[in-house]
């Protein structure tokens, strides 16, 4: 067996930031064999800074400046990690993240961005927000907007710092205002004698700007404080405002501070070749970074421009080649826009504006966005030139193979090969046929034991380990029992000793908190090496009363679920390219969560089973079978991922699906929703059969605890089969 080349050193990019992604861009047109790549994001997305104030004015929906770092990272083969940094320890080579996580790396990138929090203006943390990170000022620019659109709250609006971006931000959200309101007041404040950032002919074209936008300009003001409904001034001036931002300047992130970096105004001081100084395993780049060589202000145009250098430096620095220098540009081409479609230029002191220059901008912004579009696929599997017989021509999979429950086998065909073999001959094995653990009587106790795992959809080895423990766990809680123990079974693929340690000790660490949660200890396992990362646990649990199977349904019960179904499709999906980021980050995040607690408050079902491998439609038809039942589902009523409908009728298909569709047939189903009842699920909710007079106040109780919870159908006398209405 041929294994691909193993990995032996871990680069780790902090921070999503625009040369981060271009670096991702090229990386993926071109990996480093034996490379980890790693990145870290608090979100899915990053933000293109460039398209944000026509975003605040209007012109371009909210999905248009995200870059999807889910997508990228999948294209380049990078894990994405969702978390910020909170500390960094040079000389050790280690991050800290906000979870607790400590990451060891060989070669290391900050590109975090900058602030415009204020913290030093009384109230402005309660009170505004800053302009950076854009993604938090754009979701809560939204939210009051709407608020003024339905007259909840008053168009009174100020922005901190006359600077290029408050000038902007001022005149589109004034803008944006004139099309809700005729009443709007935005106020510009600015400590200085004018606007800053500018030469003198760009200022004066700004400052007319305003004027006929009705942005009221103060300068010499200073902000002494700020309140739920104003900004007071240190002259003793106040100022209605129910929306404020600040934009009065880029401040580096205060976890900074408290690190053995080099800093400059608390910026990151970096060397020419973008190396950290003092540490040649760190490199720094963007607006966090300070080019003691080549001092320039805070614009993305350097970072852009310094993707490239970096991205060659970081490969040196991996293969052990030189590096070489950045040297930014020492003017640069300032596109300012003007609330409406127009803009400002300026270069060389000269400066124009008019609706071609906002059109000019515009055509550089999606150029740029353009370049995260279009991403290398995972290829599909060849076809082979020669085949034996007994393949079809069109055997060969269109796509590559799923992870997760996408990767197990039919239904039909393991219920045959189980079928095959012979009955128990121990008097203490009490399992029926189909049940999600095998029932052992031990003593006087009765223990369930299940055993499960996972091909790897998900380059994160922490993330993969927690999903697959509540995975696991999630037979042991259909039965009603309390999970006791684990053995771990690990696959890893090719690595040098040292990311086996790192990499081990971060799978046994995330698992093991997973199953203490649980009640439950790892108590050892098995691991080895192969093509790719799969995981998988064996789980033992104690039943206080008679275990839960599948056989104790009831004429007449309510079917509950406690998790929406779709992830199967999502991942599906994710592997080709086509699925959006904020979705897959959304459905691992729901994956990741335990069911312990709804165990608990279904643990007066009579019938119960997890959500998995064989959909929905397999899951409820096992309870049919063993109960002897017709089922009655209400296809509306069914919780669905988000964005699985979209993916389902585009055609996205899980590998599983086909032999799920075959194995479990159901009639009345039509459209994506009926398409995504034979889903393979992976961490996938608690199907219960509960007496019709509980569920109400059932799925009342799991909805408070955060599970979205939903009736989705009832049992009926006849025969094993299900409809849809």
């Amino acid at each position: 067996m041929h294994l691909p080349p193993p990995l032996t050193r871990d680069l780790v990019l902090i921070g999503g930031g625009h040369a981060h992604a271009l670096v991702l861009r090229k990386w993926a047109m071109s990996p480093l064999a034996g490379v980890r790549l790693t990145v870290i994001n608090p979100a899915p997305t990053a933000p293109y800074t460039g398209m944000l104030p026509s975003h605040i004015a209007g012109h371009y929906q909210r999905d248009e400046l995200d870059i999807d770092l889910v997508r990228l990272c999948r294209a380049a083969g990078a894990r994405l990690i969702l978390d910020h940094a909170t500390a960094l320890e040079a000389a050790e080579q280690r991050v800290h993240l906000s979870s607790g996580r400590v990451l060891e790396y060989d070669i290391a990138s900050l590109d975090i961005g900058i602030t415009a929090k204020m913290p030093a203006i009384a109230g402005f943390l309660d009170h505004a927000v800053a302009a950076k990170p854009l993604d938090v000022y754009a979701s809560r620019w939204r939210a009051y907007l709407a608020a003024v659109q339905d007259a909840q709250t008053a168009p009174h609006v100020a922005v901190i710092g006359a600077g290029v971006a408050g000038v902007e931000l001022a005149m589109a959200m004034a803008y944006a205002l004139r099309h809700s309101t005729q009443s709007a007041e935005v106020h510009l404040i600015e400590a200085a004698p004018s606007l800053t950032g500018t030469g003198p002919a760009t200022r004066a074209r700004l400052l007319r700007a305003l004027a006929q936008r009705g942005v009221r300009l103060h300068c010499n003001a200073s902000v002494a404080r700020i309140t739920a409904d104003a900004v007071q001034l240190e002259d003793g001036r106040r100022i209605a405002a129910d929306f404020v931002v600040g934009a009065a300047g880029a401040f580096p992130h205060a976890w900074l501070a408290q690190t053995d970096l080099p800093l400059t105004d608390g910026f990151v001081t970096v060397r020419p070749d973008l190396r950290v100084q003092g540490f040649d395993t760190l490199f720094a780049v963007g607006d966090c970074a300070h080019m003691a060589h080549a001092p320039r202000p805070k614009a993305g145009v350097f970072a852009v421009r310094a993707a490239p250098v970096l991205h060659d430096n970081l490969r040196a620095a991996l293969t052990g080649h030189a590096t070489r220098a950045f040297h930014p540009q020492r003017d640069y081409l300032k596109l300012i826009s003007l609330g409406e479609r127009s803009a400002v230029a300026e270069k060389f002191g000269l400066a124009f504006s008019g609706a071609w220059l906002w059109r000019w901008k515009d055509r550089i912004d999606r150029a740029f966005m353009d370049k995260f579009q279009t991403l290398p696929q995972m290829p599909a599997p060849p076809r082979p030139a020669l085949r034996a017989l007994g393949g079809a021509e069109d055997s060969t999979p269109e796509q590559p193979l799923c992870g997760g429950c996408g990767a197990k086998l039919g239904a039909q065909t393991l219920h045959s090969v189980l079928a095959a073999l012979p009955a128990p001959q121990r008097d203490d094995i009490l399992s029926l046929p189909g049940d999600d653990a095998a029932i052992l009587a031990t003593g006087g106790t009765r223990q369930v034991m299940t055993t499960d795992h996972l091909r790897a959809f998900t380059g994160d080895p922490v993330q993969m380990a927690r999903i697959t423990a509540i995975h696991a766990l999630g037979d042991i809680w259909a039965m009603g029992a309390a999970p006791q123990a684990a053995t771990a079974t690990v696959i890893l693929p090719p690595m040098s000793i040292e990311l086996q340690a790192r990499t081990m000790t971060e799978i046994m660490q995330a698992a093991a908190k997973v199953f203490r949660a649980a009640g439950a200890e790892i108590v050892g396992g098995h691991s080895t090496t192969g093509a790719e990362l799969t995981l998988g646990f064996t789980v033992t649990g104690l039943c206080a009363g008679a275990p839960i199977t599948h056989a104790g349904a009831q004429a007449g019960d309510t079917l509950v679920l406690t998790r929406p179904i779709g992830s199967g499709t999502i991942l599906a999906a994710e592997m080709q390219g086509r699925a959006d980021g904020r979705h897959i980050a959304a459905l691992l995040s729901r994956m990741a969560e335990p069911q312990g607690d709804a165990a608990l408050v279904l643990r007066q079902a009579h019938a119960m089973t997890d959500v998995t491998g064989f959909g929905l439609a397999g899951h409820v038809l096992a309870i049919c079978r063993a109960s002897n039942l017709r089922a009655d589902l209400t296809l509306a009523a069914v919780p669905l991922y988000e964005g699985a409908a979209k993916l389902a009728a585009a055609g996205i298909r899980s590998s599983a699906y086909p032999d799920n569709l075959a194995a479990a047939p159901v009639t009345g189903a039509s459209g994506a929703a009926g398409v995504l009842l034979h889903d393979p699920q992976t961490a996938g909710g608690l199907l219960a059969a509960v007496a019709p007079d509980q569920a109400d106040a059932l799925v009342r109780e799991l909805r408070a605890l955060g599970h979205a919870a939903a009736i989705i159908g009832a049992l009926s006398q006849g025969a094993p089969a299900i409809h849809c209405r």
